[in-house]
């Protein structure tokens, strides 16, 4: 199923009073060029000339990370898929940085993943689950603080091993 979008019922509409909710930033434009963004309370906008163009949630986000297969240090594919928790930390930067936030963010997880994983003999991906997960946080944090996101956690939710690998580790055991 294809993921939620934060925004489901379109831009609010510049009517000169507007009321920003709570946690939320609303990116201005003025002339189609950015002139200020409104904090949470009454606002006050000039109904012609500016409008609302984006809207960011300053929530945690939860993103879920799709399954992908990564290859071990010792050459065992492995399916892996993770849970992703992010905050809109700049809505400037997260509105005008990149185009997609999310899914930028997103592929950035799967591919550090990936990278993470292959760095890893398959023993010490189960035993290091934790510092995997910080590994795969510091680098994602490193490359989107550009796009005005902080990653605040990542979690891998499940590692399925090959039949005939878990075969051979309960043989092993």
């Amino acid at each position: 199923a294809p993921a939620p979008r934060r925004l489901n019922s379109g831009l609010p509409m510049n009517i000169g009073v507007l009321f920003v909710p709570q946690q939320e930033a609303w990116v201005v434009e003025r002339m189609g060029k950015f002139h200020r963004i409104l904090e949470p309370g009454l606002n006050f906008l000039i109904p012609l000339l500016d409008r609302i163009r984006y809207v960011q949630s300053l929530k945690e986000i939860v993103i879920n990370v799709p399954e992908q297969s990564a290859v071990t240090l010792d050459n065992v594919t492995l399916q892996i898929d993770g849970v992703l928790y992010l905050r809109v930390m700049d809505p400037y930067k997260a509105s005008y940085g990149v185009e997609d936030p999310e899914y930028a963010v997103t592929q950035l997880a799967q591919t550090t993943m990936r990278s993470e994983l292959g760095k890893l003999s398959l023993d010490r991906v189960f035993r290091e689950r934790e510092s995997l997960n910080a590994n795969i946080v510091d680098a994602i944090n490193q490359a989107s603080d550009c796009w005005g996101i902080r990653c605040l956690r990542y979690e891998i939710k499940d590692i399925h091993v090959p039949p005939r690998v878990k075969e051979s580790m309960q043989m092993q055991v």
